[in-house]
């Protein structure tokens, strides 16, 4: 039977299972070509049913998540949701009204699910589907923060566990607490929405005069350039604090962000940064040791926005009263969709055991679809025997190079078949990538590929297992003797965000052996594969585009290598 898992909120997309095969999942940013797309997702819905060869007919069970009146409103009157997205993309100019506006949404985000927003948002989104095709189907809604627990719990790969969401706000909760045992989920603890680690978090990005939602790695970057202060001496821990597992906090959303204001003209950047970063780390960490404590439960499978914060899942995974920690690799609202279906499947299956063993669950194009593209580009192409040799003497000849193959990744992160990749050990490089290629800000590292087999020599552990790195969700500290072979790829405090790469991608795993050979070990810096405030590339029509507008001169699309040379 195949189920369809639906979200329409940022960072739409879709995804089909069957079974306990998860088929296909997609956002629908990588097809619309708007980051970050909010809004029924009809193109990844239809990617899913294309990559099954199936009509819409065949699929009889959908799952949509979040029913909250927030969400149900903007679903209602789609010209308020696309508003926000200009808004917040930095497309569209605020108003003075929008501050009103704005203390609103917050207390309106706070609100639950009641009957009338379910049934509102039950008979929108039937209609949306039977506009698809759609006919003879089952529609179940499903709550925000189960959703985000299903993903992280079941994909885990641990039979027994503790499972723990958070991030802003769904479905009238900031974060959840959950067991997990014998295939079974059962609520613990539900943290409401008054207090908010994801929205405190989202302040502090906005107030810096970033985009929400976005930006906030940029924030936990730059908080790495700060001077340590003590916990006594930062004016932000008052704002929100733990009580066993409670978030307890003497402020709103709306009036937190007016005391966020008032502190963050006292200090430089960097420094409020920094101490966000202390605070989120702080009630994070102590949040989840409780609900350790609580349970007996030691290890921790965890999900929700709050967990794309690196620096944060890092200090968790060397907690020493933690056995292991796994972060769902699309923690953020754009794995909704993947979530709802496996909560959809486990009502009915419940003890569904799943098989996750890499995230490229995107399209596939072969080579007739390749060449179809070629042929209309300016550029000249050729067809290479071994794609992996060839690239990696380029990138060790000091070349950027632009690499496509296989399935799309899910997810914000490249793990080696949507990829930019150059040499880790050249800082001028890195240098040249922000400036030219990314246009990102100056301190915003760059992250490796490594070889698996060579990961626990160039890393510090710290208790850490280097098996739960294959999706790039956890930091490391780079060993002191080869901070010069990784000076592109590590922070200014000598961390890292590495992928480790088994057998899961074969031609990334044998370039990273040919890189071996000649440095000794196998690592690349690797970036996603897209322009600054685009969605990574999905299609050759969409790599060949990007290469377009680059100065880079080599993009492979599988076995053809186009260069910068005229025909």
């Amino acid at each position: 039977m195949y189920v369809l898992g639906i979200w329409d909120g940022h960072d739409a997309g879709a995804a089909l299972l069957e079974g306990n095969h998860i088929l296909f999942a997609i956002n629908e940013e990588r097809l619309s070509r708007r980051k970050l797309e909010v809004g029924f997702p009809d193109l990844s819905i239809h990617a899913c049913l294309d990559y099954a060869g199936i009509s819409p007919a065949t699929v009889r069970e959908m799952a949509l998540c979040t029913t909250d009146p927030a969400k149900t409103l903007t679903r209602l009157f789609p010209g308020l949701k696309e508003e926000y997205y200009l808004i917040r993309r930095r497309k569209k100019r605020p108003k003075m009204s929008d501050r009103f506006k704005k203390g609103f949404k917050y207390r309106f985000t706070e609100l639950g699910p009641n009957s009338l927003s379910r049934k509102l948002t039950h008979s929108y989104s039937e209609r949306r589907l039977r506009k698809s095709g759609f006919r003879d189907f089952h529609l179940t809604l499903c709550d925000h923060h189960r959703c985000h627990a299903e993903a992280a719990a079941r994909l885990s790969g641990f039979d027994d566990c503790l499972t723990i969401t958070l991030d802003g706000v769904g479905d009238g909760l900031s974060g959840s607490i959950w067991g997990f045992k014998n295939g079974r989920l059962h609520l613990i603890k539900e943290i409401p929405s008054r207090v908010s680690l994801g929205i405190f978090f989202e302040h502090v990005t906005t107030l810096m005069n970033m985009r929400e939602l976005e930006d906030e790695g940029k924030v936990m970057a730059l908080a790495n350039y700060a001077y340590p202060i003590a916990d006594d001496e930062n004016p932000l821990m008052g704002l929100i604090s733990v009580d066993e597992m409670e978030l307890v906090s003497p402020y709103r959303s709306n009036r937190m962000y007016k005391e966020l204001k008032k502190i963050l003209w006292q200090f430089p950047s960097e420094q409020f940064a920094h101490m966000a970063q202390k605070v989120l780390e702080k009630n994070a960490l102590a949040l989840i040791k409780n609900a350790v404590s609580f349970t007996g439960n030691r290890n921790v499978a965890l999900a929700g926005g709050v967990f794309s914060n690196i620096k944060l899942n890092m200090k968790i995974a060397e907690e020493n009263t933690i056995d292991r920690a796994y972060v769902f690799p699309h923690m953020g609202d754009g794995g909704l969709a993947l979530g709802a279906g496996m909560t959809l499947n486990s009502q009915r299956y419940p003890t569904l055991k799943y098989r996750f063993n890499d995230p490229y669950l995107g399209p596939r194009y072969n080579r007739e679809e390749i060449l179809t593209s070629l042929e209309q580009t300016r550029f000249s192409y050729r067809e290479i025997k071994d794609r992996a040799q060839t690239a990696a003497r380029l990138i060790l000849d000091g070349e950027i190079i632009l690499w496509f193959q296989g399935r799309m990744e899910i997810g914000p992160r490249a793990l080696g078949n949507r990829t930019i990749m150059a040499r880790p050990d050249r800082r001028e490089i890195k240098d040249r990538l922000n400036l030219v290629l990314k246009k990102r800000v100056w301190y915003q590292p760059f992250c490796p590929s490594i070889l698996r087999e060579d990961a626990s020599s160039l890393l510090h552990a710290e208790g850490q297992n280097i098996d739960d790195n294959r999706f790039m969700t956890m930091g490391f500290k780079v060993r002191k003797q080869y901070l010069d072979l990784m000076e592109g790829v590590i922070n200014i405090d000598g961390t890292c965000r590495p992928q480790f790469v088994g057998d899961e991608n074969p031609v990334y795993r044998d370039l990273l052996k040919r890189i071996q050979k000649e440095m000794g070990k196998g690592v690349v810096l690797n970036t996603s594969l897209n322009i600054h405030g685009e969605p990574m590339v999905c299609s050759p029509r969409d790599a060949l585009q990007m290469f377009e507008k680059t100065a880079v001169t080599y993009l492979f699309l599988e076995d053809f290598l186009v260069e910068k040379q005229s025909r």
